[in-house]
């Protein structure tokens, strides 16, 4: 199957080259801290001219409007929401969270008990993980940056699944890229750069059948 990955648009998502593929994965922060309704309904009919077979989206810590009230999620009509849910689509098992550990933030997690009892949730034959925030020390610095911004929760969490081929995610504007450790290839998508328009394309990548390990 064919995965492109994006994340944090910021509203800039018509400035976005978006590459063919079977699969289209957000990983959240579309909106600009929810300000604009006009903005968030105009991403939803963008999705819609996308010709991909599956698209899939995780909210990130700018999605207030839809952490406020669940039932607002039904805007999103053009992509599958998915908020702490699975889906299997070609026999490839998906999870997606829109959890971050920031406080302050849309889908916020205050503190590291929580934040692990949550993402215990994960099942553990999940193969492909879209979070909008990183795991702890995997893209998840920007350049100058000295403090790591992922979470350790989360990257403990991810070391315990032993079915996983791919972690696509986001937030850190500066940390766009992509690194393969112990089998499992991580992504960060977020586009936006760090002068504030659209510096970076989709990643767009090929995993094989369940049954194989090859990412490319």
């Amino acid at each position: 199957m064919d995965i492109v990955i994006l994340s944090d648009t910021h509203e800039l998502h018509r400035e976005v080259e978006v590459p063919a593929g079977g699969l289209l994965v957000c990983c959240g922060d579309f909106s600009m801290f929810s300000k604009s309704l006009a903005a968030i309904e105009d991403f939803n009919d963008w999705l819609g001219e996308l010709p991909h077979r599956h698209r899939l989206v995780v909210f990130g810590n700018h999605e207030f409007y839809f952490e406020a009230d669940p039932a607002r999620r039904s805007l999103i009509t053009n992509a599958t929401v998915l908020v702490d849910e699975a889906i299997t689509i070609d026999g490839l098992k998906i999870y997606g969270s829109p959890i971050t550990p920031l406080y302050g933030g849309a889908f916020g997690k205050s503190n590291a008990e929580d934040t692990r009892r949550h993402w215990r949730q994960i099942p553990d034959d999940t193969n492909l993980l879209i979070t909008h925030g990183p795991p702890h020390m995997i893209l998840d610095r920007s350049p100058g940056q000295r403090e790591h911004a992922g979470d350790p929760e989360l990257a403990a969490r991810v070391k315990e699944l032993k079915h996983l081929r791919l972690h696509c995610f986001g937030h850190v504007h500066g940390a766009y890229g992509m690194v393969e450790q112990d089998g499992v290839l991580f992504v960060n998508a977020a586009l936006l750069g760090m002068d504030g328009g659209i510096e970076r394309s989709p990643m767009a990548l090929r995993i094989e059948p369940v049954g194989t390990s090859r990412v490319s």
